[in-house]
Order: C-alpha cells, then sequence, then structure tokens
C-alpha cells in the first residue's frame, strides 16, 4: 500500500512510519519535522489552505494514519493553549480532509487518532467504544476531532478513530518523564493514587494501527488501550519494581495543582478506566497486555 502518515516526526509516527516499510510499504511522511528514514518527505502545512503543494504528493495515496496534533501535556492550559490544542486537531484535520477532496484522492481507509479523553474522567466507572462522551475540556477536544475525522466518509474511506490511553514508550512521552526521578528513588504515587491509568505500550500502538489498516472491519470508534487499566498506585509500584527503586514517594495533589493547573488536575490527578472491547472483538492480541511486564521490558530496553 501507499500510505500517508501526518505528525511522522512524532513518537508514534516514528514508530509507525518504521513499521509500514519494514513490511514493504511506500510510506509518505507528512510532516514539518524530518523524514524517518525509508520514507518521502510532505511538508506538512495543515493550516494552510486545500489544493497547495503539499497536498499534491497525497494523489495516490491508499490510506492515511492521522496522528498531527498539538501536545496536549505540554504545559498549562491557557486560553491561547487551549485554542492551540483543538486547532491542531479539529481545523488541521478538516484541512487535510479538504486538501484530499480537492486534489481528487480517494484513500481506502483514514485512521484518525483520537483520545480515551473522550469518556470524561471517572473514578469508579469503566468505559467501551459503546459509552457516550464526557462534557469536561479534554471531551470537547475529542468530539471535535472526531467529528473532523468523520468528513473523510466523503471521501469514501473506510474511517476509524484510535482512542488511545497513555503511551508508553521509551521514545518519549510519560516514561522519559518520570525515569530521572523514579531512577533516583524520588518516585510514587501521584495524589491519592486512585485515578485509573488507561495504558499501552507503543508496540500495541503500532500493531493496532497495521491491524486496522488492514481490517475493513475497523471501522468508527477503537479504543487503542491495554485490556489491564491500573491504578496509579499500582502503576508507581511497577515502575519503581521495573527500575530496581522504591516507589514510596507521593506527588502530592496540592503541588500538582499548583505547578500544572487545570491541565494537572485532568492529565494526573483525573483518569478513567478505559477497555479495549473493539480491538479484542477485531482478533488483535495484545504484546503486552500486564503493566509489570510491559514496564520491564519498555525501561530495561533503553
Amino acid at each position: 500500500m501507499r500510505v500517508a502518515v501526518t505528525g511522522a516526526s512524532g513518537m508514534i509516527g516514528r514508530a509507525v512510519c518504521r513499521a509500514l516499510s519494514a513490511q514493504g510499504h511506500d510510506v509518505l511522511a507528512v510532516t514539518r519535522g524530518a523524514a524517518p528514514g525509508g520514507t518521502q518527505r510532505i511538508l506538512w502545512q495543515g493550516a494552510a489552505s486545500a489544493g497547495t503543494e503539499w497536498a499534491a504528493g497525497l494523489r495516490g495515496a491508499d490510506a492515511i494514519v492521522h496522528l498531527a496534533g498539538s501536545s496536549i501535556a505540554a504545559g498549562r492550559w491557557n486560553a491561547a493553549r487551549k485554542r492551540e490544542i483543538i486547532e491542531s486537531r479539529d481545523r488541521a484535520t478538516r484541512v487535510l480532509i479538504a486538501a484530499l477532496a480537492a486534489e481528487g484522492a480517494r484513500p481506502q481507509a483514514f485512521l484518525s487518532m483520537s483520545a480515551v479523553g473522550y469518556y470524561g474522567m471517572d473514578l469508579e466507572r469503566s468505559f467501551t467504544e459503546d459509552d457516550p462522551p464526557g462534557d469536561d475540556y479534554l471531551a470537547r477536544v475529542c468530539i471535535a476531532w472526531e467529528a473532523a475525522a468523520g468528513e473523510a466518509t466523503q471521501l469514501g474511506s473506510r474511517v476509524a478513530l484510535l482512542r488511545a490511553g497513555v503511551v508508553l514508550s521509551a521514545e518519549g512521552g510519560m516514561l522519559v518523564r518520570l525515569r530521572t526521578p523514579f531512577r533516583l528513588g524520588l518516585g510514587g504515587p501521584v495524589g491519592n493514587g486512585r485515578q485509573w491509568v488507561s495504558w499501552i505500550a507503543q508496540d500495541d500502538v503500532v500493531g493496532l494501527i497495521l491491524h486496522a489498516l488492514s481490517d475493513e472491519r475497523a471501522r468508527g470508534p477503537i479504543n487503542l488501550t491495554a485490556p489491564n487499566p491500573v491504578r496509579n498506585g499500582t502503576f508507581g509500584r511497577a515502575m519503581g519494581a521495573a527500575l530496581y527503586r522504591p516507589a514510596v514517594v507521593p506527588l502530592p495533589a496540592v503541588a500538582v495543582r499548583l505547578a500544572f493547573g487545570e491541565m494537572g488536575e485532568t492529565v494526573l490527578l483525573s483518569g478513567q478506566r478505559v477497555l479495549p472491547q473493539r480491538a479484542l472483538a477485531l482478533g488483535y492480541e495484545f504484546r503486552e497486555p500486564e503493566i509489570d511486564g510491559a514496564l520491564r521490558r519498555i525501561l530495561q530496553r533503553d
């Protein structure tokens, strides 16, 4: 297949490009950054109008894997940051689809990243793809994001909405930020440690994306989470065990709120238990279903 990957220079994008290239696919890296090895670069101009030069390279794409979006956890959520987060998803997705339409591109599949933030935050409930959205800021971002991606059906594309949980990778993201304090023996639960962490290993994110590309049944929302979410306290203990360090130093909720504001309250002190009902129904076999083994293998391979 000829597959275009937006956000190709990001952590997940690089891994997806590597995996597609290894399988012999022709990969178009749609990115502002450097293209991963073995791919053809298309300069991403997500805020530009349709029909520009960057869009012409998408004409022959059989599938789109749309991963582009500004980091949610990069800093405090002031008004400007909130606009950037949603525009980098909603507006950029609509521009991408308009560009495909203007160039006469008709990809068979359009896979768009979303997030488990769609469901809102809850300390006790479990969520599957059948559940309705929440009503907080992240839920509203995901609702707009998915609505924009849904417009790809007008191209005749099969649309899958990939609601990712916390992605565990040695290449970036949360684990890289936590690794140093945990190695220094300063790791532990965040807040009271009861909030759920719906996690997934990067290998399974890539595996599920490849599965969704090849399986015609992969349509609509698909939760990209491991089948065994854990409480934050359990996650901290598993992280400490993987690094052979104690994990008993808590990060108080008041410190999180002071340092990160609304972002910290939502991302670090809240959570939800999200289950991969659809992925399991599609027959996907998780490489890393349990947190202890996943953290051991990820943290000890770098």
